[in-house]
């Protein structure tokens, strides 16, 4: 019964790949781009014909090619995609393949429920009581950056106003117990690392 399960599984995502291919395109090759649902990442599926070396561009909606990579192959991959940090809005996504063919798809990116920030925050080994603090950022927003001291006690406390990227080298001396780093933006999202 298993068995008969798989194998029905498999036959309806492999009818769900065909149907997913262009008409122009031979049945035993194809390209289909599917979101990973909640997230930024879409996931390329390419079934070729001959191993090699093939091309994947991206170009935005006004046809600039933003990322380009040759991915060498056997009969096919299945590669992620991670649009976070975009612009909204429609893509297209070219394979050129070994013989020089090209298969197209478009896909539309949303801005997910899941945050776009990426919040990193480290301690410097060689320096005493120093620590960096990056975030990525796509747009102009107000970060706030709290630290506390280990019976936590506000030890420092700021907000800014960033437009894009923000990085920031702190000292923090002479303070009791581990340290806190809090980093929070007005949207909600909150990240919080102790040292």
């Amino acid at each position: 019964m298993k068995a008969r399960s798989l194998f029905l599984a498999a036959l309806v995502t492999v009818v769900s790949l065909a149907t997913a291919v262009g008409k122009d395109v031979p049945r035993n090759t194809g390209l289909a781009v599917v979101p990973v649902k909640g997230s930024e990442i879409f996931k390329v599926i390419y079934k070729g014909e001959t191993t090699g070396r093939v091309k994947l561009n991206i170009y935005n909606a006004s046809s600039r090619i933003i990322f380009s990579e040759s991915i060498n192959v056997g009969d096919g991959f299945i590669c992620p995609l991670n649009f976070a940090g975009l612009e909204p809005g429609e893509y297209t996504l070219e394979l050129v393949d070994v013989t020089g063919a090209k298969k197209v798809e478009k896909v539309k990116y949303l801005t997910s429920t899941a945050s776009s920030k990426n919040v990193h925050i480290s301690k410097l080994v060689k320096e005493e009581g120093k620590f960096l603090v990056a975030v990525t950022n796509a747009g102009t927003e107000k970060i706030n950056v709290r630290i506390y001291d280990g019976a936590n006690n506000l030890v420092h406390s700021e907000s800014r106003e960033v437009k894009g990227d923000f990085a920031q080298l702190y000292t923090i001396k002479n303070v009791t117990g581990g340290l806190t780093f809090e980093v929070s933006d007005e949207a909600g999202y909150t990240k919080t690392i102790r040292f």
